[in-house]
Formats: C-alpha cells, structure tokens, sequence
C-alpha cells in the first residue's frame, strides 16, 4: 500500500502538514476534534487551529516561488491542503483556500507591484478576501451590485458584497464589479484593493447574524457596503474590462481545487463510517469483506463513488499542467459532479451511522459536522449551471474536431502524484481549447483491453457501453441547433452535458487503472474496483442490463478494511495518516 511518488520537497510538506496537525483524537491537541466541534458550536473561528497552520506557515503554498513562496504546482497544493479539509471542510475553506482563491487572480492578472506588494503580505501570514459572490442574483456575478464609476478624476466604488470571507481581518481584497451600466463582457472589472485604507465613512463591514449558518460556521460571516468609495488609481487588476475573463480563467483554478480538496472531507466521513460499523460489530476484519449486510454494502458504495470521482479530481488539477486547454471543460465537469457524487455519498454514510449520527463530540461527532459543510462547497458563484454553461458552447466543437479524433492523453494524467509534470503558467489557460484528450484515452483503452476473466469481460463491455454513449452524444450535440448568443439554449443541452460528464469521469477511472503499476499500487491495478466504479457510472447513464461480478464488491470492501486498519487515506494518494 505504497503512496505515488511525489518530488521531494513536496513530499516532505505533505507528511509534515499530516504530523502537524496530530492526531485529531487527542483532546488537547489545538487542531483536534474537540477543539473544532467547540468551535463550530460556538459558530466562531477556531483560532487555536488556525494557529497550527500559522505555524506550519501555510500562507507560502499560496505564493509562487518566484515571489518567495512554495507554490509551483496545483496537484502539491491540493495534496498538502488536503490534509486540512480531511480534518475540517470549514478550517481549509475558511482558512487558506479564501485566500489562494483571491491571490490565485493577482498571480494571473496583476502587475508586478501588485504581485510583489500582496506576496509580502501573504509571506507575513496576512490574509486576503475575495468579492465574487452575488447572493441577490443567485450568484451571477456578472450582475454586480457593486459598480465603479470615474469621478472627479479618480474611481469610486458603491454597492454592496453581502458575503466575503475573511473581510474583518485581511490585509488585501479582489474586488469584482461593474465598470458600465450595461451587462457586456467588456464592463466588468476586478479591484485590488487594501481594505484598512478605505476612508470609514465610505466603507464599511457588515455582519451577517450567526444563526444564518448551517454549515462552515465562523466562517463567511461578513460582507462590505461602499458609499461612493475613492479607490487608488492603481486598483485595477488588469485591463479595465477585463474582469469577466479573469473571473473564467480563474475558476479553473478554484473549480478544480476547490472540488478536488472536498474529497478529504468525504474521506473523513467514509472513516468515520468504517470506525462505528467496526464498534457495532467487534471482531470485524479484512477476511470478513464479503460480507452481504447493508452497511457492508454502503461503505463499499462510499468508497468506489469516492475513487470515480477522485479519478476525475485528480486528472482535472493534473491537466492544469499537462493539458491546460482542455481544463476549462475538465474543471466544470468535477465541479458539476460534486453534488451529484460526494453529497450523496455522505447521506449514505450517515445511514450506517444511525443514532449515532447526532453525536457532537470526538471523532464520531465530527461527521455531523462535515455533513453540513460538504454541501455548501458546491454552492457559490461556480455551482452546477455556471459549470453547464461553461461546457455547452464547447460541445459542438468537441463533436465536430476532437471526438473521435483527438489523440490519447498522455500516460502522466492518469499517474496521482507521479512523474515530473511541466512547469505551471497561468498564462497557458484558455477559456476554450476545443479538445478532449481525456475522452480519446477513453476509446483507446476500450480497444486495447484483453479478455481476462469474469471482471475483466465486465470491465470492457462496461467501458463498450461508454463508447457507445460518447458516439450517441456526439450525433445527439449534431442534430442539435448550434447555441447562439442571442438565444437560451435548448434544454435539451443540459441533459447532454450531464451525460458527457459521467463518460468523462468514466474515462478517468478506466485510464487511472489502466495506467497504475501493480507494484506501486496493487489495488488501483485490480481490475475489480474499476469494473464497480464503471457499473455505478452506466448505471447513472440508465445501462442496468451488466450484472457486477460479487467480488468486485468484496474486493473493494476488503480494500476499505485494510486501509482503515493500516491507517491510509481512502483517496487516490493513499496517503499514511501518522494517527
């Protein structure tokens, strides 16, 4: 049960992020489950935590090694905040990730003296905030309420951002609003803006009343007024007018991550699930994994829906790097598939919990807790119809040019933590790259799978049915009246992106298999966790006519035990937990 290898230096923040922490368990610990749950019920920061992660001086994997920070490739990012999010969805979103997310455009958009100024800031454990979020518009963002106008020679900013993270103690602010009147793509703009600069009787912070919260408590509780604001002259974060394309280049970034990073929530909660079925069944071990009962079969469920769609995570953070053409398509995919996926796996899982689901302390109780805040990740100004409509205008394109016709991704994709990938560059993202390497490896590894035995017959006609559907979307996107600007798209758009989506993370999973080194990885090799991961994908599709061999399922169960015993992450890494 070997982790993939990871580059050195990387590695070793990895496994210190893990050892810094400590063990949740322990009631003392700063940064354990007692001290976040009494956090959480108190609805207010953990600070004790937030200092542990102080001292680890996380605030660096947020800034590029050029500017004096570690930060130089998303996939390191995401493994060593991972280790946050697998204690607390609230403390990694809350904490850190508000912040990336805010610097995340100024490493793409600002000026040398703006990435210079907030990097010294970060550096010096500062925090930043973004304004992105339009709550009385069901997060359109491009329906700002707050606008920009020139007078007097200078800007001056009014409006109001009723939700921004961290306001009330940072030291920078990504400011998204409207430059003109009308909605055009050219009159939207992003700020950088020092909010302890702005004159008081022109800005303010407003609170939001704490019961408001159901999930990421502490968290999220401020927002800003602007009264006729006078903002410096170098504010603009880029061209003026620039900002809607800043806004979708940079969800790439945070769609990826921030649906890749829930997976260690969603890993939590699967542990959480083994610990109490093995406390109502002693005796319970990794020779007992075929048994039939039915929480035997959820946190076997649990575990290949985490494994399906943290194929597609991965491959989306890694193609950042290794295919940043196709990532806009690949990050709206894994960020539609959150609520679709890991949600309802935490539902699952709390059936196995039972009464035991309404305890509010220790470890158990920690589950309650991450059932709330997983949700709330797949809200916000990226959710499910901002990432449909990012895929739509794509698919005749894609239909057209790269299905069926795009060479293989590159063996590296399918590799969690593998190999030396090239250097990551914002400037390489496009808003639409038109091919979809990702689904070409999907045909290739379907005609060049051997016959085998029982589970590898299922697992090529499994990956047959997924040709097929890729073939019947392409015609289906063909026979469609292409989307206009002037027009809404047709519904039955939405439905075909769905679709596309489950055979992309259905190529994901086949290709991590296919792809992994029964050395390194006996389990990802084994052929049985794919064939159950493609079964539940055609199964979404409507393809119930396969029937899965049953040790598959045992096969899975067993693995779920062994890492559960051995103390391992139950996501792609495999990651040893010191705990």
């Amino acid at each position: 049960m070997t982790a993939p290898a990871v580059s050195p230096p990387a590695q070793m923040r990895i496994d210190r992020i893990e050892r810094t922490l400590g063990d949740p368990a322990e009631t003392a610990n700063p940064a354990g489950h007692a001290r976040l749950l009494a956090a959480d019920r108190a609805g207010v920061v953990c600070a004790e935590a937030e200092a542990v992660l102080d001292d680890f001086r996380m605030n660096e994997e947020f800034v590029p090694r050029g500017l004096g920070g570690r930060f130089d490739s998303p996939e390191t990012l995401l493994r060593v905040v991972r280790a946050v999010f697998r204690r607390d969805v609230g403390l990694g979103m809350g904490y850190g990730m508000t912040t990336f997310m805010a610097a995340s455009d100024v490493w793409m958009r600002g000026s040398a003296a703006q990435q210079r100024w907030l990097a010294d800031r970060l550096l010096g454990g500062a925090k930043a905030a973004i304004a992105q979020h339009e709550t009385a518009h069901t997060n359109d963002f491009v329906r700002s309420q707050v606008r920009a106008d020139r007078a007097g020679g200078r800007l001056t900013v009014t409006g109001a951002k009723p939700v921004i993270n961290n306001l009330d103690r940072a030291e920078a602010l990504v400011l998204f609003c409207r430059t003109a009147e009308d909605r055009g793509s050219g009159n939207y703009s992003a700020l950088l803006l020092d909010p302890r600069q702005l004159p008081r009787e022109r800005y303010r912070i407003t609170r939001r009343p704490s019961g408001d919260s159901v999930g990421l408590r502490g968290y999220f509780s401020t927002g800003a007024r602007f009264t006729g604001c006078p903002i410096p002259d170098d504010a603009l974060l880029g061209p003026a007018g620039s900002g809607i394309v800043t806004s979708q280049l940079s969800f790439q970034m945070s769609r990826t991550l921030m649906a890749s990073l829930v997976v260690a929530g969603v890993d939590t909660s699967l542990r959480t699930a083994v610990r109490v079925d093995r406390e109502l069944r002693p005796g319970l071990n990794a020779g007992d994994a075929a048994r039939p009962d039915n929480s035997a079969g959820t946190l076997t469920g649990a575990f290949v829906n985490l494994l399906l769609y943290d194929c597609l995570a991965v491959i989306a953070t890694r193609s950042l790097q290794l295919r940043p053409a196709e990532a806009s398509i690949y990050s709206a995919a894994i960020k539609s598939l959150l609520p679709k996926v890991l949600r309802d796996t935490m539902y699952d899982l709390a059936t196995v919990l039972g009464s035991q689901l309404y305890t509010r302390e220790g470890t158990v109780g920690v589950f309650q807790k991450h059932l709330r805040d997983v949700p709330i990740i797949s809200l916000g100004h990226a959710g499910t119809a901002a990432c449909q409509a990012t895929i739509i205008p794509q698919l005749g394109p894609l239909a057209r040019r790269s299905w069926f016709v795009e060479d293989p991704a590159p063996a590296a994709l399918f590799q969690p933590g593998g190999g030396k990938l090239p250097a990551f560059s914002y400037d390489a993202l496009a808003l639409a790259g038109h091919r979809d390497s990702l689904s070409a490896s999907l045909l290739a590894v379907a005609d060049s799978m051997p016959g085998g035995g029982l589970v590898e017959q299922t697992l090529r006609t499994l990956a047959q049915l997924l040709v097929a559907e890729l073939s019947d979307l392409r015609h289906r996107v063909l026979d469609l009246e292409p989307v206009g600007t002037e027009r809404a798209a047709n519904p039955a758009w939405f439905a075909l992106v769905d679709r596309y989506i489950l055979v992309l993370a259905g190529a994901a999973v086949l290709g991590v298999w296919w792809h992994s080194d029964p050395v390194v990885d006996p389990f990802l090799a084994d052929p049985a966790w794919a064939a159950a991961a493609l079964h539940r994908i055609t199964g979404r599709l409507g393809f119930r006519d396969v029937e899965l061999p049953p040790q598959c399922a045992a096969r899975v169960h067993q693995e779920v035990l062994a890492r559960f015993g051995g103390g391992y992450g139950f996501d792609l890494y495999n990651t040893p937990l010191p705990y």
